[in-house]
C-alpha cells in the first residue's frame, strides 16, 4: 500500500518508525527484537535506511595496501522484504546517489517492485567518508531530483536501455527530503524551496523531514511550502535526544539547532537515563503539539533507541 494512500484512508494521526540495517554480521532477528515492541502501536509503515560503501586500505601479507569497498550495514532490501513478510506491513527502502551507477540503481528498483514494495524515499545521500564535498559515482545520479525522474521513468515503463519497448511499469510512490531548518548546502531557504517545487514537480508524492526540535520552525515550514505551491503530505522526522554528546553531535552532523530550554534541561542531567528521561518527554511534547496542528504521520526515527520511542508513542496513541 502506497504511504499516500495510507494518508488519505487514515481517519487519525498515523505512526511510521524508520530503522538502521544492522551491522554485517548481525542477523535478521536484531531487527525483529528492536521492532516487536514497537509492533504493539500498529505503525503504517517502516522506513529503512541505506549506507553506501566506504573505502577502506586493507593490509597485504607484503606490507602494501589495497583499497576495497567495505558496506557496514548491507541488506536494506532483503530487511525490507522480511519486514513485510514477518509483519505483514509496508517497509519504505531509502534510495540513495552515492555509490550507485544509474543500471545499478534501475536494477535495484526492479528487484524492489518484484519484491512487491509499492514505496521508495529518494534521497541524494551523504559525501563519501573520505570526500570533502559529495561525488556521484561515475555514470551515477549527482542529485536527489535526478534519481527522482529515473523512478518516475520507471513508473512510466520508461527504462535506461531505449531498445526495450513497452517496459514492464512499476508503481513507487516517491517521498524527497524537506529541511525545516534548510538542507545545509542551500544557501539560503528561498533556493532550498525553489529546489524542493521543482521535485514535486517531477513527481514526488509526499514529504519527509529532517528531525527537528521546534515545532514553530516545522509549522513556518509548512507554511512556507503551502505559500510556494507545494500541496503534498508533509511529515515531520522526529528523533529524542538521549545523551549530552547529542548537543554538539546534532547539528554539527545534521544541522539543527536545538532549543536553550531542551539543551539546558539536558546539561543539568548526570546520566544518559535521566537524558533519556529529558529527551523522551521533550519529544512526547512535541508530538501532542504536532497533532493538535494536523499532521499526517508521526514518524520517529527510532535508530537502536525503541524504548525511548516506545515510552514516547505510549503517550499519544
Amino acid at each position: 500500500m502506497k504511504v499516500t494512500d495510507h494518508i488519505s484512508e487514515a481517519g487519525k494521526t498515523l505512526v511510521s518508525f524508520e530503522i538502521l540495517p544492522p551491522l554485517k554480521g548481525r542477523d535478521i532477528t536484531s531487527i525483529y527484537n528492536h521492532l516487536n515492541p514497537l509492533m504493539e502501536f500498529k505503525p503504517s509503515w517502516i522506513n529503512v535506511t541505506y549506507h553506501r560503501s566506504e573505502t577502506a586500505f586493507k593490509k597485504k601479507k607484503d606490507g602494501s595496501f589495497e583499497k576495497v569497498e567495505v558496506r557496514k550495514r548491507p541488506g536494506t532490501v532483503g530487511i525490507c522484504a522480511a519486514i513485510m513478510n514477518h509483519y505483514k506491513v509496508d517497509a519504505v527502502p531509502h534510495i540513495i546517489c552515492g555509490g550507485f551507477s544509474v543500471r545499478e540503481t534501475e536494477d535495484a528498483l526492479i528487484d524492489l517492485n518484484f519484491l512487491g514494495i509499492d514505496n521508495v524515499l529518494v534521497l541524494r545521500g551523504d559525501a563519501g567518508k573520505n570526500e570533502a564535498s559529495f561525488e556521484p559515482e561515475v555514470d551515477g545520479n549527482q542529485y536527489a531530483i535526478d534519481l527522482l525522474k529515473q523512478v518516475v521513468n520507471l513508473n512510466n515503463g520508461i527504462y535506461i536501455d531505449e531498445d526495450i519497448r513497452d517496459g514492464g511499469k512499476t508503481k513507487f510512490c516517491i517521498g524527497v527530503a524537506g529541511y525545516p531548518e534548510k538542507h545545509f548546502e542551500a544557501p539560503n531557504l528561498e533556493i532550498d524551496m525553489k529546489r524542493l517545487k521543482e521535485k514535486v514537480a517531477a513527481g514526488a508524492e509526499y514529504i519527509m523531514t529532517q528531525m527537528f526540535f521546534d515545532n514553530q520552525k516545522f509549522f513556518n515550514y509548512v507554511q512556507l511550502c503551502r505559500d510556494n505551491g507545494i500541496n503534498v503530505p508533509i511529515i515531520p522526522g522526529l528523533k529524542p535526544i538521549t545523551s549530552k554528546k547529542q548537543l554538539s553531535v546534532l547539528p554539527r552532523i545534521f544541522h539543527v539547532d536545538i532549543p536553550t530550554d531542551l539543551s539546558n534541561e539536558i546539561m543539568k542531567c548526570r546520566t544518559d537515563e535521566d537524558c533519556e528521561k529529558v529527551g523522551a518527554e521533550w519529544l512526547v511534547q512535541q508530538s501532542k503539539e504536532l497533532q493538535k496542528f494536523g499532521i499526517p504521520v508521526l514518524h520517529y526515527y527510532t535508530l537502536g533507541k525503541p524504548k525511548v520511542i516506545w515510552n514516547v508513542v505510549k503517550e499519544i496513541v
